[in-house]
C-alpha cells in the first residue's frame, strides 16, 4: 500500500517515484485526499511560519509559489486547456480539439492569470493559524473533487482520464474518500469545513454538467481544472466566513 500511495504522490506532486503507472494511480485514486492532507500541511506550515515575519501580500505570493512548485503546475495547465476548450466555438469535437491543442490560447492565459491573482488576493486576507487551516482544508477538498468527478462523470474520449473514470465507478471507494475528507474537515473546520465540503461538491457537479454539455464528458484537463477551481472556491468561502 505504501508503494501505491507513493505513486499517488508522484502523480500529484513533483516527488519522483519509480514505476508509477497510470493504472496504479487510477486504481488508488480514492486516496487522493491523503495527498491533499500532506500538501496542505506542507504549504500551510510555510504560510504559517512566514506570516510572523512578512507582510500578508508577500506571504500569499510565496505560498502560491510554493503550491506551484510542489504540484509542478500540472493541474494549472489543465485549467488553461479547459478554458480554451470552453471558449472555442463549434461542435464538441472542435472544443475537444481546442482543449488538446499544445498551444495555450488567450482564454487559457486569462484563466490562469485570474486564478493566480485570485489565489494571491484571497490568501493575503488570512494570517497565522487561519492561513494554515485555510490551505489545509482547501487542499483536501480540491483532491476530493477530482475523485468525485471521476466517480460520477463519463469520459469524453479515450485518454489518460479513461482509467480514472472506469476504476472510480465503485461506491465503496467513493464512501472511503468521503470519510477521509470529512474527518479533518469536521475535526478542524467544524461548520466551516462542512460548508467548504458542500461548496466543493456543488462546484464539482456543476463542472461535470458543463463538461458533459461542452465536450460530451470529462477529460484529464477537466479533472485538473476541478482541482484548481475547487481550491480557489474553498479559500474564498473560508476567508468570507
Amino acid at each position: 500500500m505504501l508503494k501505491e500511495i507513493g505513486s499517488l504522490f508522484s502523480f500529484l506532486t513533483i516527488i519522483p517515484t519509480k514505476n508509477a503507472s497510470i493504472e496504479t494511480v487510477a486504481k488508488y485514486m480514492y486516496l487522493f485526499p491523503i495527498v491533499g492532507i500532506t500538501i496542505g500541511l506542507l504549504v500551510g506550515s510555510i504560510g504559517f511560519g512566514l506570516s510572523f515575519f512578512l507582510d500578508p501580500l508577500i506571504v500569499s505570493l510565496l505560498v502560491v509559489a510554493s503550491i506551484t512548485l510542489v504540484t509542478g503546475i500540472h493541474h494549472t495547465d489543465g485549467l488553461a486547456d479547459f478554458a480554451d476548450g470552453l471558449m472555442a466555438r463549434g461542435s464538441k469535437e472542435k472544443k475537444l480539439s481546442a482543449m488538446k491543442d499544445l498551444a495555450t490560447g488567450s482564454a487559457g492565459i486569462v484563466a490562469v492569470v485570474l486564478y493566480l491573482v485570485g489565489l494571491i488576493i484571497v490568501l493575503s486576507l488570512s494570517t497565522g493559524y487561519q492561513l494554515f487551516l485555510a490551505l489545509l482544508l482547501s487542499e483536501i477538498v480540491a483532491k476530493f473533487s477530482m475523485v468525485l468527478m471521476a466517480s460520477i462523470g463519463q469520459s469524453a474520449s479515450l485518454g489518460s482520464n479513461s482509467p480514472f473514470v472506469e476504476l472510480m465507478k465503485n461506491r465503496k471507494k467513493l464512501v472511503v474518500t468521503t470519510i477521509i475528507t470529512l474527518i479533518p474537515l469536521i475535526a478542524l473546520g467544524g461548520f466551516s469545513g462542512l460548508l467548504i465540503f458542500a461548496i466543493a461538491t456543488t462546484l464539482t457537479l456543476f463542472l461535470v454538467a458543463i463538461a458533459t454539455r461542452s465536450f460530451g464528458g470529462i477529460t484529464g484537463d477537466v479533472l485538473g481544472s476541478t482541482n484548481e477551481l475547487t481550491r480557489l472556491a474553498s479559500l474564498l468561502v473560508f476567508v468570507s466566513i
